[in-house]
């Protein structure tokens, strides 16, 4: 084995929030239970880059059942659960290289140990394993069968490299997944970036004038979420669409430049860069709130917001208060790296307990259909989806209707009409 963690000795508290997380993944138990049994990834080594939590080991535990040799590090400094990363290496021999808080070199220090095991398969989570085999190690593409990538940003990021024409082997979008997207996205980090914001921060959010960037998926369970527990939330957007959805759902609508003079609390979740610009924060009130729950740290302008400190200090875990020269004080949590993560707990086990089905499953797809598929952005099947979601529902205890030849029928025909 070979690994990278804070402290073996850790093991002991990891094991049992995996155990714990374990307990609300019925689809991924399922099929580790078959896993065991087939063995899908023999003989095979997967890499990946993926936030190391409880509810990622019982991914990684599930394919290393299925055979594989599983080499994991962090798909961000912060997100790393040391006791996690523990008890991987010592009970489940699962090869771990990722501590939480380390610098952006041990962070693609680390990406780059797991790229030189050689793997097979990549399943990445913002597209960094991905891009750097491509950068760095063009003699072992040719080794992969294929990767699955878990969020939006990193979606964007490889469906660029297949324009580009670079891409070197098939991506199944995990995160286009109606089993992922739909529920994840929503619900997951609706209720984690409220998590991490009051673990950071222990405010009440009724009544504060809450502004979340950004109106897909993520966006709008953060909204729903703020909504629920009484703030006021308005809602920035550069797609005039979700604009006006946002709008018809009952949100405020306006521009980042008008949200920032009157919020309290700003979240962004676009997956682009420099949503919250310099110029926005000096003109935002004393006492306002940062945070961004997007992959990458690059929403926020933290740079600017720096330039512009004259003095700062940590108040709490995760918040730091930066004073400027006029006196006025803004609060940024988590170094404006993905709040919900490194705040808060992620997303509850539930709802990964899909999203990790889906990259269980795609992975397995890439090995079966390894000689078939070409070098491009692939969604994930549909068959896997609805397998996903039939799962699931029969953990829950759901019965639904299922079409009768006569329905099936007239939705085939053209001819039935009124």
């Amino acid at each position: 084995m070979d690994y990278d963690i804070l402290d073996i000795n850790l093991s002991k508290d990891g094991i049992k929030k995996i155990e714990w997380a374990s307990n609300e993944m019925k689809v991924l138990q399922t099929i580790r239970e078959r896993f065991k049994k087939d063995k899908p990834f023999n003989g095979l080594k997967v890499g990946c880059c993926l936030h190391i939590t409880a509810e990622t080991a019982c991914l990684v535990i599930a394919l290393k059942d299925g055979g594989a040799e599983v080499f994991l590090t962090a798909s961000n400094p912060l997100s790393t659960k040391d006791d996690i990363a523990a008890s991987l290496v010592k009970d489940f021999g699962i090869n771990v290289f990722g501590i939480r808080g380390e610098d952006s070199d041990s962070y693609y220090r680390n990406i780059e140990k797991v790229i030189q095991k050689e793997v097979d398969l990549t399943t990445d989570d913002g597209g960094d394993l991905t891009t750097i085999i491509h950068e760095k190690y063009s003699d072992y593409l040719k080794k992969v069968i294929g990767g699955t990538e878990e969020t939006t940003t990193g979606v964007i990021r490889l469906k660029s490299l297949e324009n580009d024409g670079i891409l070197k082997y098939p991506i199944i979008a995990v995160n286009d997944a109606k089993t992922k997207r739909f529920f994840d996205n929503r619900f997951g980090t609706g209720q984690s970036t409220i998590d991490g914001i009051l673990r950071a921060t222990n405010i009440l959010l009724a009544s504060k004038i809450f502004v979340v960037s950004g109106f897909g998926f993520c966006g709008r369970g953060i909204a729903e979420r703020a909504r629920g527990l009484g703030a006021h939330v308005i809602i920035t957007e550069v797609d005039p669409v979700k604009a006006l959805e946002a709008y018809l759902d009952g949100f405020e609508v306006m521009s980042i430049e008008d949200a920032s003079e009157i919020g309290d609390i700003f979240v962004t979740a676009t997956g682009n860069v420099n949503v919250i610009k310099k110029e926005n924060i000096l003109k935002m009130k004393d006492g306002a709130i940062l945070g961004n729950s997007g992959h990458f740290n690059v929403e926020i302008d933290v740079d600017g917001l720096e330039k512009v400190t004259v003095e700062k200090r940590v108040v709490r875990d995760n918040l730091v208060e930066h004073k400027f020269i006029n006196g006025k004080k803004v609060y940024l949590i988590s170094e404006g790296r993905l709040l919900n993560l490194s705040a808060g707990e992620g997303h509850p086990s539930s709802v990964m307990d899909m999203s990790f089905s889906n990259q269980a499953l795609s992975l397995e797809y890439l090995v079966k259909n390894k000689d078939k598929l070409e070098k491009k952005v692939y969604d994930v099947p549909d068959d896997i989806d609805y397998e996903i979601a039939e799962i699931k529902l029969k953990t829950l205890g759901i019965k639904i209707n299922e079409l009768t030849e006569e329905q099936k029928n007239y939705l085939k025909s053209w001819k039935s009409g009124t």
